[in-house]
């Protein structure tokens, strides 16, 4: 499941709070982009290969939503997909107690209202 981070800073957008109809899009080789904020746009712009680079193995935690290199995570496999997560062992717990309601906020299906929003924090 891939969630949109923003190319420049590499922020999570969905953790932002940040939705398709409010990210900053821009196009890049015939690719659409979504940015945080113009700011990260600017800078984009000025350098986009090495941004891409930087940013292009970051994945998202589906649970507390921490952008982390792939390689510094753990994967699980859920409905024939793999799914990275941070190394905190209580992501994994809390996404297979409720894997429907994180893949959705994941994809931006559900508002994201903070990390320890709804009883849902880490390490709790």
């Amino acid at each position: 499941m891939k969630t949109a981070v923003c190319p420049t800073c590499g922020c999570s957008l969905v953790r932002l709070g940040i939705t398709k109809e409010s990210a900053v899009i821009r196009k890049y080789q015939e690719k659409e982009y979504s940015f945080c904020c113009d700011g990260c746009a600017l800078m984009f712009e000025e350098n986009p290969e090495a941004l891409l680079e930087e940013t292009n193995s970051l994945v998202v935690c589906p649970s507390c939503l921490a952008e982390k290199p792939i390689n510094q995570t753990v994967s699980i496999s859920y409905q024939g997909e793999k799914l990275y997560f941070c190394k905190c062992p209580h992501c994994i717990t809390v996404f297979q107690e409720d894997s429907e309601y994180y893949i959705k906020r994941l994809s931006g299906e559900i508002k994201f209202s903070g990390v320890f929003s709804e009883g849902r924090g880490c390490c709790t």
